[in-house]
């Protein structure tokens, strides 16, 4: 039995940030059903490479759940939602704010139905607020909230990141807390809620060590003024063969190691910015895998940077069985990455096609035979 065996997650998330954090809950064993729409695609599925004729990036969000396809606009779908909430426990939602509420599927509409729901929507700028009709991307949330300020180098600016912090760190993440404060809740007080979960303030949030200064009279910090951000000698360094190593020695001992390693125990009295620049042209006089093989036993806080097949070849998540293979078709994926009892997890079942539980799901809900040939017929499920 996993954590959450038992838990019914009904899902009408799309894209990335509301299907990573119903992965999450799949991954630890909740019942996750995607509702989705018949004639748009989630742009997701669409994406390279293909496996089976989804791409590899759906099957990775959408495993472990199930599919059905409904049309929304359909003056039958209200009911059949109504329907399907008495038999889950939460709901996740990523629309502009707003739009469940008039297909009739808002908190207070499906509260109704089934008053302790949990109800969870993911948006850009929040259901309330100055910005919580505007569009926006991960970049965007980043931008407004300040982390885009103080996140790339002097002279050159932000840059764009290739893991979107917003939408997961700030999106998914909070989502998922959020929802299993409210199943607690729920089991105690025996009442429901509605999660308003915005990335935006969560990406201000997530700013913890240098928010709270800048708002109480500290620094403002911009590119590379920080310890952390590149004002130090914590940083990346580029190797002879053009690739880098990562150096996060900022403790004594770490550091001490560092220079030991690098036979340059002298400079350990230099300042920082004075510091930065021997390392540098160290670093650049040996590639990659002269400095990997010198740092492997050494407890210095100094890794190299790796590309994403070599991190899955990479022992410290090779030996946790963090990188598994489907034997049926050669798939290789991450994992769950989260663990219970220190055991590893197998991979979920594949992501289904769309719709593909369309009539298990409504039959689960105690609709009959008869009752989902009409729907389907009335053009209900596309």
């Amino acid at each position: 039995m996993k954590p959450l065996a038992g838990l019914k997650v009904l899902d009408f998330s799309t894209l990335l940030p509301g299907p990573y954090a119903t992965m999450l809950l799949a991954d630890m064993g909740a019942e996750v059903v995607r509702v989705e729409s018949p004639v748009r695609d989630d742009l997701v599925r669409n994406m390279k490479p293909q496996i089976d004729g989804q791409s590899a990036a759906f099957r990775y969000l959408n495993r472990g759940k199930q599919s059905i396809t409904l049309d929304l606009k359909h003056p039958d779908a209200q009911s059949i939602v109504h329907r399907l909430v008495e038999e889950f426990d939460i709901v996740v939602e990523q629309f502009r704010p707003g739009v469940m509420h008039r297909l009739g599927l808002g908190y207070e509409d499906l509260s109704k139905v089934k008053p302790d729901l949990i109800y969870c929507s993911i948006s850009g700028y929040g259901q309330v607020g100055a910005y919580a009709e505007k569009a926006g991307h991960d970049i965007n949330f980043l931008a407004l909230a300040g982390v885009s300020s103080h996140m790339g180098r002097a002279g050159q600016g932000p840059c764009p990141l290739g893991v979107q912090v917003a939408d997961i760190a700030a999106g998914s993440h909070p989502a998922v807390v959020s929802i299993l404060v409210a199943v607690i809740q729920r089991d105690r007080q025996g009442k429901g809620a509605q999660i308003d979960i915005s990335m935006a303030d969560n990406s201000m949030a997530l700013q913890a060590l240098l928010a709270p200064g800048a708002l109480n009279g500290g620094r403002e910090d911009g590119y590379e003024t920080h310890f952390l951000n590149g004002a130090g000698f914590y940083d990346y360094y580029p190797t002879r063969d053009g690739r880098f190593m990562a150096v996060g020695s900022l403790e004594p001992q770490f550091k001490r190691a560092l220079l030991e390693t690098l036979e340059a125990s002298e400079l350990a009295e230099l300042d920082d910015k004075t510091l930065k620049v021997q390392l540098r042209e160290i670093f650049q006089s040996q590639d990659l895998a002269f400095w990997q093989q010198a740092f492997a036993d050494v407890d210095a806080c100094v890794e190299p940077v790796l590309t994403m097949t070599e991190a899955a070849d990479h022992p410290a998540f090779v030996s946790r069985g963090l990188i598994q293979k489907n034997n049926k078709n050669g798939e290789v994926q991450v994992a769950p990455a989260i663990r219970f009892n220190n055991e590893s997890t197998p991979l979920p079942a594949e992501a289904p096609l769309r719709g593909a539980d369309t009539d298990t799901v409504l039959q689960m809900a105690g609709m009959n035979n008869d009752e989902i040939d009409k729907l389907r017929t009335a053009g209900v499920f596309g």
